[in-house]
């Protein structure tokens, strides 16, 4: 079973203007001339960690991470405008021409696995290779599965459910996404943080297999709940800015990519189907559905994420 690489700093950090109002924050870690990988963060809104450094071989990768819009270190921190799946596509862009990359792997679990797809299939040409974990494909039968009522999340953690059910009240519960947004757009900045703890504790709370601690009165909780309960509502809102079924159908676009899907059998957040149906159009990827829930730093995951990454660098050397 194949564990995460040690624990590495960046050998560099800068930020990135990409239009008047965004300004993106960029890290490169492991070997300035190594295989170019992009780490593509989920949420979206929840920005990059150090872990994500760890799933590369440090001495055969260069591994650039970057904090999309209003996420993380980036700013305007929370920031909604001029925010959509194309801006950051755009962005992804502008990262790789201002590193002077021409080519490189796209790895990307959750949301990031949104971006990596309309991004590859966007710029074909420019990926060498894709590692997708816990496919979300943005349809309305999984915005219903995790977010509304009757979805099959709440009859797995129903004490959870419960409590994120219970912060909307009874008459606006018809339509939780738009219930959430009302008070995560509220101009009362303790209206605002409320719905986003809620949002952000019913999530976490379906992360992984085993249950997740979750301190609501820790400042670094507040402020990444901030970001992701925002930006997720924001983005499911608009469907992430895509066509219906737009990342299925422009599967052609992306089939030659050397490719991996990796998919926890018991995902709560991001349904297995979700994979099964990627997979059903893109056969030649190689696909492996796992024991495991949704994170990225489950065992099972791991093992499969680090295997693909060192599949690709031994492909390219």
């Amino acid at each position: 079973m194949r564990e995460l690489y040690p624990q590495i700093e960046p050998y560099k950090t800068q930020r990135i203007a990409v239009d008047g109002l965004h300004t993106l924050f960029v890290e490169e870690c492991g070997n300035p001339d190594g295989l170019p990988v992009i780490f593509l963060h989920g949420g979206p809104g929840a920005g990059v960690s150090p872990y994500h450094r760890r799933f590369f071989d440090p001495r055969r990768y260069r591994i650039v991470l970057f904090d999309q819009r209003g996420a993380g270190r980036s700013t305007p921190f929370a920031e909604l405008r001029d925010n959509t799946t194309w801006h950051l596509v755009a962005d992804i862009e502008t990262i790789r021409e201002a590193l002077g990359i021409e080519r490189w792997v796209v790895f990307g679990g959750s949301w990031g696995s949104t971006l990596a797809l309309a991004y590859a299939q966007a710029h074909p040409e420019r990926a060498l290779g894709l590692v997708l974990r816990g496919i979300w494909l943005v349809r309305d039968e999984e915005l219903r599965w995790f977010n509304e009522l009757g979805g099959g999340a709440s009859y797995v953690r129903p004490v959870e459910w419960s409590r994120y059910l219970a912060h909307i009240p009874e008459a606006e519960r018809g339509d939780m996404v738009e219930a959430y947004w009302k008070r995560l757009d509220d101009a009362d900045p303790q209206v605002r943080l409320a719905a986003a703890l809620a949002w952000d504790a019913w999530e976490s709370s379906c992360i992984a297999l085993a249950d997740t601690p979750y301190d609501p009165a820790d400042a670094g909780t507040q402020e990444s709940a901030i970001s992701k309960a925002r930006a997720e509502v924001h983005y499911f809102r608009h469907r992430a800015f895509l066509e219906p079924g737009q990342l299925l159908r422009d599967v052609a676009r992306i089939r030659h990519i050397p490719s991996t899907i990796v998919h926890g059998r018991y995902d709560l957040i991001c349904p297995v189907k979700n994979a099964y149906d990627l997979a059903a159009a893109w056969p030649e990827a190689d696909f492996h559905v796992v024991t495991a829930g949704h994170a990225a730093y489950e065992t099972e995951i791991v093992d499969v994420l680090v295997r693909a990454t060192d599949s690709l660098a031994d492909r390219y050397a």
